[in-house]
């Protein structure tokens, strides 16, 4: 049985807590100082290359997205390209294209020394049948005109359109192809040039030249069924580019959307790196738009008119950027409001004006309210109790709208700004009846302070 130990020392005490002295609590809190703020430098560090990387990948990410959704989304495909069919210039390349192909294919020359021998041989005066040799560029003219009238009744008509759309449609899958390098279908690379295949509308053409008494018209080969849409000498360097931000569109918006949240979680101020976060993004989105006002002079630049008019290149080109044009400015709008919010729930003088101006606002109108009667109960006062809380599910509404809006536009993103605002100061009113007035203790309805 092990010995018991026995009683202690009578002047023997358990140690207690050691209480520092005041220079080793200098230390302490000298070294707690430096460490917190070797942390927020950190943080700082961190949050600013986040920021960095985002605003890189803003761009690429917006055109990455427009390019995969206009390539893998058949009715956004058609939706791009439709207007171009009712597009004056667009109509009259066609038109012009048909018109000389099918006149050539018109032996003028033939027909007029046909007539001089028939002339001849009818015993007309030499000096008649050699003038019929006059007659060839007079007749060329009628000719040319009679089959740009019909050709141009044909364009201009239901019937372009409707082959437009149609020969669209069905060739999707040929636009993919072109995007990677595939030769074959209607939308097709060749060379330097794209070009747009409208075979079922050159057959129409066809038939109704034929009625019109132009058999001549059965002959245009194949071939030249077809109009440049663009014509580059960087076609091997879109194409490769546009293949790359295809296979990009599906994830790079992702993570840039998951890397901005990273920088505004990572730094030590959440609210400033927010208003900073959201100005560069709309500053990258002017200099994208920027972008695609130079790359449309750089592109009508390159194009020789005798390939395509200049006014013909400048709709086919603005029409097929109209949609990334238009997210473009929807993000630049989305960009500006929340850097506006997050300002206006800073300490600003003019913020906190604002706030001031709001509350006052919101307030009078809701003690208006209760004086005539108007009672809000328990739901006005966990109103007035949680404004925050209030405040942020109001606005985290507005952006899952938006987030869940089928290709928000800039309309769209200033409705849903409008009616959370219009909610916010409802709210705000309504908690204001169950505020006390400023003589009885503040006034707790401004839903736009920080809580």
């Amino acid at each position: 049985m092990p010995p018991q130990a026995g009683p202690e020392p009578s002047g023997h005490r358990t140690p207690g807590p050691r209480t520092l002295s005041a220079e080793e609590a200098a230390d302490y809190e000298r070294l707690r100082r430096a460490s917190a703020q070797r942390h927020r430098r950190a943080r700082y560090a961190g949050s600013s290359l986040l920021l960095l990387v985002t605003l890189l990948l803003s761009v690429p990410a917006v055109v990455a997205a427009w390019t995969a959704d206009t390539v893998s989304d058949t009715d956004r495909y058609v939706d791009t390209v439709a207007p171009l069919a009712s597009e004056p210039a667009v109509q009259d390349v066609v038109t012009d294209r048909l018109t000389a192909r099918v006149v050539a294919e018109v032996d003028v020359d033939a027909v007029t020394k046909e007539l001089a021998e028939t002339l001849a041989d009818a015993g007309a005066p030499p000096a008649v049948v050699e003038r019929t040799q006059a007659l060839s560029g007079p007749l060329k003219a009628a000719v040319s005109d009679a089959v740009h009238g019909i050709i141009d009744r044909v364009v201009t008509g239901d019937t372009f359109q409707e082959v437009w759309v149609d020969a669209n449609r069905r060739a999707h899958a040929a636009v993919v192809g072109m995007l990677t390098g595939d030769d074959n279908g209607a939308v097709r690379a060749e060379g330097d040039s794209v070009k747009l295949d409208l075979g079922a509308l050159i057959d129409e053409v066809k038939q109704r030249l034929v009625a019109q008494g132009f058999g001549k018209a059965s002959a245009i080969p194949a071939p030249d069924a077809q109009i440049t849409l663009f014509q580059t000498d960087k076609l091997d360097e879109a194409q490769g580019a546009l293949r790359l931000l295809d296979v990009m569109g599906v994830w790079l918006p992702v993570v840039t959307v998951v890397l901005a949240a990273l920088t505004v979680w990572t730094a030590p101020a959440h609210r400033v790196m927010l208003l900073i976060t959201a100005s560069g993004i709309a500053v990258m989105m002017i200099l994208l738009l920027v972008g695609l006002a130079v790359a449309r002079r750089v592109y009508l630049d390159s194009v020789p008119p005798s390939v395509l008019p200049t006014d013909a290149a400048a709709v086919i080109y603005d029409t097929f950027v109209r949609f990334l044009r238009d997210t473009t400015r929807t993000l630049l709008v989305v960009a500006v409001i929340t850097a506006l919010a997050a300002y206006l729930f800073g300490p600003g003088r003019v913020a906190r004006w604002v706030r001031r101006q709001s509350a006052r606002g919101t307030g009078a109108a809701g003690h208006a309210l209760r004086d005539a009667g108007v009672r809000t109960g328990a739901a006005g006062r966990r109103l007035d109790t949680h404004r925050s809380w209030a405040t942020g599910i109001v606005i985290g509404a507005g952006v899952l709208t938006l987030l869940l809006w089928n290709r928000p536009t800039v309309g769209a993103v200033a409705l849903v700004a409008g009616l959370v605002v219009v909610v916010l100061a409802l709210v705000a009113v309504v908690a204001a009846t169950a505020a006390p007035r400023a003589a009885d203790g503040p006034a707790t309805g401004d839903f736009t302070r920080p809580g």
